[in-house]
Parts: C-alpha cells; structure tokens; sequence
C-alpha cells in the first residue's frame, strides 16, 4: 500500500511537470532516489511517461481523430515533419550524450528563449516562416531536447512561437508533436533497453495519466485568457527556477 502510495506520488509529479519547461525526468527520478523505490530513478521516470503519453491522447482525441482517419491533411504534415526531424536527431543526440549530465546551462538557455518569446508576443512581432519549415524548426528543438536539462515543451514553444500568436494554437501543436517522439522512446526503453513492466509501478502511470490530464486543462484555459507574453514569461520562470533546483540538489 505504501509503495502504490510511492508510486501515485511520481506519477502525480510526471503529471504535472511533463507539460511545463522543467524536465520531468530530472524532477521524477530525483524524488524517486530520494523517496528509495528500489527502482533505477531515471528508468521508472521514463516508465511513468506512459501515463501523460496516454493522456495527450485522450485530451486531444479530436485532433488525433482527424489525423488518424486522415482527414487533417495539415496537422498530419506537420506532425511527419517533426517526427522525421525529431526523432533521428534526438537518437544520435541520445547516443552521443547517454552519460552526460549538462542540464543547468542548456534549462538557463530554454529559459532565456521564452524571455524573447514574451518579449516577440508583446511587441506583436511574427517571423514570415511557412509552415512546413515551422515544423522543420519545431523538431529540431524536439530533438536536442533528448540533451539533458533541454526542455522539450519550453524549446518547442519558443520555436513555434516565431511564427504563431495565438497561445491555444501553440500549446496545441507542442503537446501533439510530442505524443510520436515520447511513444518512440517509450517503446524504446521498454522494448530494447528491457524496461520494467512490474505491476507495482501501474498506480503510478494511473496518476500519471489523471493528473496529466487535469494540468492540461488547466495550462489550456489558463494560456486562453492570459496575455501570451505573460504566459511566456511565467513558463521563463519556471525554468529558472527548476535551474536554481538543480544547483542546489
């Protein structure tokens, strides 16, 4: 009982900061060392990822619907592009870097960029990028965000935030790019890097899942009726602070 409670806990944590410009396995795997699951920290982090995977599927399921049954022509273009980028690039990156640890500097870097997306979306100021090439750009942030302390959703956002204002739009389109990257890599440390399929660990992908489904909703409505600039720089915050976290642990 207490270890599901273990588990919940993690999963809750992946849950929330899977969406917001702190790494989520860097939080996980730290509270998993400090709470002694038995388990390899970074292994049952990426485990957990499962839970929020499921749950971009299920709080976007029009989206997915309309790509599924091929009848956004336009997101399923998209999302090609930034999986074809994203994924080789985030492989080789993965290989090259497997034992690094260079998070601080580059989470400083995501959070600097968001301080100029606020600073574009205040000053209304929009690069003329088609979409194809949006995409290009988007995925290659998706990929380099497999280099610790990179964070996917803050370096995706910043991207597509060059050319699109509308924050609803923004969100959207880095939350769904993200479900083909994190299912590869799912499959990856599950299939071929021998993942733990323990049941004891289910009540934290369930947490996982639920609470990744609410902080969507949440960061969803909230990004509708704030100033886009505002939001920026609330995500800016909380990369600087999720720097000031890793300097101090």
């Amino acid at each position: 009982m207490v270890n599901a409670l273990i588990y919940a806990l993690l999963g809750v944590l992946q849950g929330i900061f899977e969406w917001i410009p702190v790494s989520s396995e860097g939080v996980v795997a730290l509270a998993a060392k400090f709470l002694k699951t038995g388990f390899n920290p970074v292994d049952l982090a990426l485990f957990l990822h499962i839970g929020t995977l499921a749950s971009a599927l299920v709080y976007y399921r029009k989206d997915w619907a309309g790509v599924f049954t091929f009848k956004d022509r336009k997101l399923i273009i998209f999302l090609m592009i930034t999986t074809v980028v994203s994924l080789p690039l985030g492989f080789v990156f993965y290989k090259l870097i497997e034992q690094a640890a260079v998070g601080t500097g580059l989470l400083a870097l995501t959070g600097f960029g968001l301080l100029f997306t606020a600073y574009f979306q205040k000053k209304k100021i929009l690069l003329d990028i088609r979409e194809e090439k949006l995409a290009a750009i988007a995925g290659v942030l998706q990929g380099l965000a497999v280099i610790p302390g990179f964070s996917r959703s803050g370096s995706t956002i910043f991207g597509l935030s060059l050319a699109k204002s509308d924050p609803k739009e923004i969100l959207r389109l880095s939350y769904l790019m993200s479900v083909p990257a994190v299912t590869a890599s799912t499959l990856y440390f599950l299939v071929f890097k021998g993942g733990d399929f323990s049941i004891q660990l289910w009540p934290g992908v369930l947490a996982s899942f639920l609470s990744g489904l609410l902080f969507l909703d949440v960061l969803t409505k909230m990004a509708g009726r704030i100033n886009f600039a505002k939001f920026a720089l609330v995500f800016a915050a909380f990369c600087f602070a999720g720097v000031a976290l890793e300097l101090l642990f």
